[in-house]
């Protein structure tokens, strides 16, 4: 174990000298009422009370029939790095609001807890939890709010990337329509940009345009010009003369400026006639406005017929999943696609939801479940500490299960699954295969968790939508993904639930 943690410490140190995290410090990245109820606790001396929480989401997003989990590594390195610092200490101390014996056990302060998370890259679904975090109710509190942020914020964008990716791939599936992210400009700040490329990456996208995300994270950095450059020349074919000049190898012509099949790509096939002559390729020409289909097949036999086969064509302009899918169902001659804002921005669902639940608290130094209910029983919380195991049978994903961390199941006994809300429905299944998604991250503080490489986390994703059937995976009214309680559960739940009802019974009369 030795080993294994001092690996994540290295790991965790060198990520956090990439440029989006270098010199940040965002402890009082977090919502006031999180400080006032660390110090209601501290003065009632129930600071050091252990707690459970849990952190998941209740809707797909998107429309979606899943999730793509993202956002951990920002978790991992948020919570390593957590301290007070003498600024911090000295602006609680101008709100007047914390005593000075607060104000130091606050400069003291450091994240002693157990957070079990599901990796990034993992497909999942509502009420699923993404986090665990067990420890101290004043550390456990003050976290949400930024961890919340993280992985809303991430996993929006993971999902809403592969939603695009999806469209974009032929009938067949392969990956040969890749996607480039470019929504920098449209982003709602540096971190929405930053963070937001590297969740589309996680997505499947293959490149960025944003220079910073690329150079933090070693990914593939692509773009060509503006609109501005060809205007800044005499002509358009002077302006591509120039690039073509300056990038002989990378040569990417923007041809819808002026007039895309009278103007544009008849003054790239000039150029990409003289590269060729010297020994060079144009490598592509982009398309930013009009009819895309319709302008593509005609660009694509232009092309051709002037022998620049291997000149390839990429497509823009406000581009999402329902477009680029019916632009490939239309024939469109697009080879890459270049999204951005209603990638970066997840346009039609500008947030995922996820949310942060009190399940465990010690009383007498023992862990006794909580629930929280509502009028509302999808926010009816599920109480304890749980476990989350995805079930495959023939090396398909049939069902999840939520259980307490403390249950077993043997594969070689059958085992029955039924809805929770409407539990008549059951079914039994036999030969099945258990994977644990939660798995250990920080204990005791320490960090024991690995974190991978972006590009380790992006081929999970590719291995992990294989498990599920493409019924699942359809963008409209996509088949719903069974996520069941496991009996134990179902039966705590239940008698927390009549607990409640008695108890308000009994301060009714």
């Amino acid at each position: 174990m030795t080993d294994v943690n001092e690996r994540a410490r290295q790991r965790i140190e060198e990520i956090s000298r990439l440029p989006v995290y270098r010199d940040r410090h965002l402890t009082l990245l977090t919502d006031l009422y999180q400080l006032t109820m660390m110090y209601g606790h501290f003065r009632e001396g129930r600071h050091e009370e252990r707690v459970v929480f849990d952190l998941f989401y209740r809707q797909n997003p998107c429309g979606n029939g899943y999730a793509i989990t993202a956002g951990l590594e920002q978790v991992v390195w948020y919570l390593y790095n957590l301290r007070f610092s003498d600024a911090d200490l000295a602006y609680l101390r101008s709100l007047n609001m914390f005593s000075d014996e607060f104000l130091q056990y606050l400069k003291n302060f450091t994240f002693h807890g157990d957070v079990y998370a599901i990796p990034e890259g993992t497909v999942v679904f509502p009420n699923e939890p993404l986090l665990r975090v067990e420890g101290p109710i004043v550390e456990v509190q003050l976290i949400e709010s930024a961890i919340l942020s993280f992985i809303n914020h991430q996993s929006l964008i993971a999902t809403k990337a592969r939603r695009i990716v999806e469209a974009a791939r032929t009938n067949d599936g392969h990956e040969d329509n890749p996607v480039i992210e470019m929504g920098l400009r449209r982003a709602q700040n540096v971190d929405a940009s930053v963070f937001g490329a590297r969740a589309a990456i996680i997505g499947g996208c293959v490149s960025t345009s944003n220079l910073m995300a690329a150079e933090s994270y070693h990914l593939p950095v692509a773009g060509t010009q503006g609109h501005s450059w060809i205007q800044s020349f005499p002509s358009e074919l002077e302006a591509f003369e120039a690039y073509a000049s300056a990038f002989p190898d990378d040569t990417v012509l923007l041809v819808d400026t002026y007039d895309v099949l009278r103007s544009g790509v008849p003054n790239a096939i000039r150029v990409g006639l003289r590269l060729k002559e010297e020994g060079h390729t144009l490598k592509g020409i982009r398309i930013d406005s009009g009819d895309l289909a319709y302008l593509s097949k005609r660009a694509r036999k232009m092309l051709d017929a002037a022998g620049l086969t291997e000149t390839k064509i990429i497509a823009s302009s406000d581009l999402d999943e329902y477009t680029i899918r019916d632009l490939v169902t239309q024939g469109a001659e697009i080879d890459s696609w270049g999204v951005g804002t209603n990638l970066i921005t997840s346009i039609d669902c500008p947030a995922l939801g996820c949310v942060y639940k009190l399940v465990a608290q010690e009383v007498n130094h023992v862990l006794e479940p909580r629930i929280k209910v509502s009028e509302n029983p999808s926010k009816i919380t599920n109480p304890g500490r749980k476990k989350v195991l995805r079930l495959y049978v023939d090396d398909h994903a049939v069902a999840d299960l939520i259980a307490l961390v403390d249950e077993t199941y043997d594969p070689s006994e059958p085992l029955e699954l039924f809805d929770p809300i409407h539990t008549y429905k059951r079914k039994v299944i036999q030969n099945y295969r258990v994977e644990e998604l939660l798995v250990p991250v920080f204990q005791g503080g320490t960090l024991v968790y690995e974190l991978p490489e972006l590009p380790e986390i992006q081929a999970r994703v590719e291995v992990q939508v294989e498990y599920f059937g493409s019924e699942i995976r359809r963008h409209l009214k996509p088949h719903g993904y069974h996520v069941d309680l496991s009996q134990p559960l179902w039966d705590l739940k239940q008698k927390l639930l009549h607990q409640w009802r008695g108890r308000r019974v009994a301060q009714s009369k």
